[in-house]
């Protein structure tokens, strides 16, 4: 394999249609969906050893939870990440990875692969990358087509000529022109993973759509290096948020006067839906997808996973059946596709249950909102050995907290003590603060809140190990 491929790895997605596992705080591509590595895991592993380890492209929100996952992997990887400060789709994601690589490497060609893809084939995922590379050294755009089983709308198709050169990109079609490119036989689903050194990407980007060229050249310019330890960049701000939003194949390759399909040798799936994600998981005899606690008598056919609570189905057919601590999706397998307007509606009505679960995940470990009244909340607080909450203050509430496991170190004002299991402290409105974990297991407290207004915004920070500002 060629030694100066640049893999880059697309991690901003939100996977909606898997609400409501899914959230935008904590998307598809950090759960584990298919086997013990996460999505992410399995596309880093998969790309770690075919030329320079992966950049990955992600959002400030993600950044702790992927380096975590993939130190998880081998804890002496130092993971590089480009953080986008805002999302703005992948084609200015795809060309500030290629002003990242060119500046490594001037002759680097990319591989761009979404970190929510499931691949099983790997010999065979990297004998179609080589097939691809004669295309994309000679200035070739090169996309790699699945071949469709079905008619399927869900997906992008893309038409090609017998020598393999695209003849044109087609938005997910309805039903009956779907089945009319099976017959035919030289459409290709889009996969979504394409080859393309990484000058050239450039070119065609400064060609094709000057403004959003210069806007991401502009912000990767001013761009800091937040650690150097990992790998980590820092997007500028201001001008990434005048770029331009859209899609690599919109903005570019459907405008680019070259462009290649590889048919792929590799078994793939998007996991775009709950019956995507069924038909590729294993099923008992009555054709069922059972994950968690479920009593199942007399179902067939359906996909039903329970995170928290007992789940029971009775008589069920075709149906798949998500419970979460915070939410229950009940529909048919074969409307999974427009779970995505339930997120949109959570949306318009200013809902949480689109954005975060009942645990949200933070760099120093984790909290999870055990109840919720008008007045109090009640939360159970996980701190990773050797971390720390940033030093901060509450306008509007009072904190109690109690030390159910290890050990405390708590900053309030001027004093500094220790806090052991079974022992509490109790923080005043206006007084700034600090959790630490001295040890060397998870600290876990319980904090009991108190106030008039209990917004996580309700936050002002004066210190903070890693690098965030006042909520």
């Amino acid at each position: 394999m060629e030694s100066n491929i640049q893999p880059v790895i697309l991690a901003g997605g939100v996977g909606s249609r898997l609400w409501p596992l899914s959230r935008q705080l904590y998307p598809k591509q950090l759960f584990k969906l298919a086997g013990s590595y996460t999505l992410l895991q399995q596309t880093y592993l998969r790309l770690k050893d075919i030329g320079y380890l992966p950049l990955i492209l992600t959002g400030k929100d993600h950044k702790f939870i992927i380096r975590d996952q993939l130190i998880e992997l081998n804890p002496s990887i130092y993971p590089k990440l480009v953080i986008e400060p805002v999302g703005r789709n992948t084609a200015p994601a795809c060309i500030v990875s290629a002003l990242y690589a060119v500046r490594q490497d001037p002759d680097a060609i990319l591989l761009i692969c979404p970190a929510d893809h499931l691949i099983s084939d790997n010999e065979d995922f990297l004998e179609t990358v080589q097939t691809g590379l004669e295309f994309a050294i000679n200035d070739y755009i090169v996309t790699f087509g699945i071949k469709p089983y079905k008619p399927e709308t869900a997906y992008g198709y893309i038409e090609t000529s017998k020598d393999n050169l695209v003849k044109r990109f087609v938005e997910k079609p309805d039903l009956e022109t779907a089945k009319e490119f099976l017959k035919q036989g030289n459409f290709y689903w889009n996969s979504g993973i394409f080859l393309i050194k990484a000058k050239h990407l450039l070119k065609e980007a400064e060609r094709l759509v000057p403004d959003m060229f210069k806007a991401c050249n502009d912000s990767f310019s001013k761009a800091k290096l937040v650690s150097n330890e990992i790998t980590e960049i820092l997007l500028d701000e201001e001008d990434y948020k005048n770029c331009p939003s859209d899609s690599i194949d919109y903005a570019i390759l459907e405008h680019s006067d070259k462009l290649a399909v590889i048919p792929a040798k590799f078994s793939w799936s998007d996991i775009g839906s709950w019956s995507a994600l069924y038909e590729i998981s294993d099923k008992d005899e009555n054709q069922n997808v059972i994950k968690g606690d479920v009593f199942n008598i007399g179902s067939n056919g359906c996909f039903v996973r329970a995170e928290d609570r007992l789940v029971a189905t009775v008589g069920l057919e075709d149906t798949v059946v998500i419970e979460t601590s915070d939410a229950v999706l009940v529909a048919p397998l074969s409307r999974s596709q427009e779970v995505k307007q339930v997120v949109s509606k959570l949306k318009e009505q200013g809902r949480e249950e689109h954005l975060v679960h009942k645990t949200a995940y933070r760099p120093w470990g984790s909290y999870t909102v055990l109840e919720e009244q008008a007045r109090f909340k009640i939360k159970r607080l996980t701190v990773k050995p050797g971390a720390k909450l940033s030093l901060q203050m509450h306008y509007h509430r009072s904190e109690h907290w109690i030390v159910v496991r290890g050990t405390a170190k708590v900053t309030r004002d001027a004093e500094v003590f220790l806090l052991r299991e079974n022992e509490s402290t109790f923080i005043l409105p206006g007084q700034k603060h600090r959790l630490e974990n001295p040890g060397k297991i998870p600290l876990e407290i319980i904090e009991v809140q108190n106030g008039s207004y209990l917004g996580e915004d309700d936050i002002v920070r004066f210190e903070d190990t890693y690098g965030r500002g006042n909520e």
